[in-house]
């Protein structure tokens, strides 16, 4: 993610005529949105996020198993919460561009009247916002522009109060996005910023890059990555466990994304092509 500058900007579901003004795409830098879009078969993407993502995929081969695995997390921890764990509002912040299924496709399925809220500052995300703004007619989905790196301003904004009654538990969403933030102080600071005022009962959930899994496949293409000027870091199983500090991480742990509540196609996933960590924890 990267800063907007307007980290206040949002737009709701019930405005279905929304279009956004004119935002500046700098389609000549690669971006991590663009370069996942393209890896993962699709247009939303320019010439240099295709050179980018090219040049990383040569180096990192099973990249996109990964981020499929990674998206498939993402799809089952949105079911087994709204499931097994009856969440109602979801925050998920990074939310990159609208690729199905959403996490309102799923959570609404389950739960009609479910509430999301998506957060992302990638102007790309922006311009594709409407496909995230359609609902079952008994919830809402709203769209925020707004930075992670600044907290304070999606919790005060008027479309999360629109959004989400934070007197009730809240599922935070926070996927494949912590990697492209080096120091795991400042990732540890931000989320405790992100989960202080919600209501006990919160969920964390968060996946993140690791090299546990191929140690010289991933090291390389984290290098590419940095080479390419997005940065990335991979992460151990006990450097992302502790991004959970002070939450009480739920069964089975941090584990590999293949390895959480897996449906029939994570199971069949080679260990050695999944490179992310993921789990979820419950503020007291």
């Amino acid at each position: 993610m990267t800063d907007s500058g307007d980290a206040t900007r949002g737009y709701s579901s019930v405005a279905p005529d929304w279009t956004p003004g004119d935002v500046d795409l700098k389609t000549d830098v690669p971006h991590s949105a663009r370069v996942y879009d393209y890896i993962l078969g699709g247009k939303d993407n320019f010439a240099a996020d295709r050179a980018a993502a090219e040049g990383i995929v040569k180096s990192w081969p099973h990249l996109p198993v990964s981020m499929r695995s990674n998206r498939n997390f993402m799809a089952r921890v949105a079911r087994v919460l709204a499931t097994e764990y009856g969440f109602r509002q979801f925050l998920d912040i990074g939310t990159g561009l609208p690729t199905a299924p959403n996490l309102h496709d799923v959570v609404q399925e389950v739960a009609p009247a479910s509430r999301i809220l998506y957060v992302d500052n990638d102007p790309i995300v922006l311009v594709h916002a409407r496909a995230l703004l359609t609902s079952a007619k008994e919830g809402q989905t709203s769209y925020l522009d707004a930075d992670f790196s600044d907290p304070e301003a999606i919790l005060r904004s008027p479309e999360l109060r629109k959004t989400l009654d934070l007197s009730q538990p809240v599922a935070v969403s926070i996927i494949a996005v912590v990697h492209f933030i080096v120091d795991d102080d400042v990732v540890r600071a931000l989320i405790e910023r992100i989960m202080a005022p919600l209501a006990p009962g919160s969920i964390l959930a968060l996946s993140t890059c690791t090299a546990d899994s191929a140690p010289e496949e991933v090291g390389v293409g984290v290098a590419a990555y940095n080479a390419s000027g997005i940065p990335l870091v991979s992460r151990d199983k006990a450097r992302t466990e502790a991004l959970f500090a002070g939450l009480e991480l739920l069964d089975p742990g941090v584990v590999l994304v293949n390895h959480w509540h897996p449906d029939e196609a994570a199971a069949a996933t080679d260990d050695a092509h999944v490179h992310m960590y993921g789990g979820i924890a419950r503020k007291a």
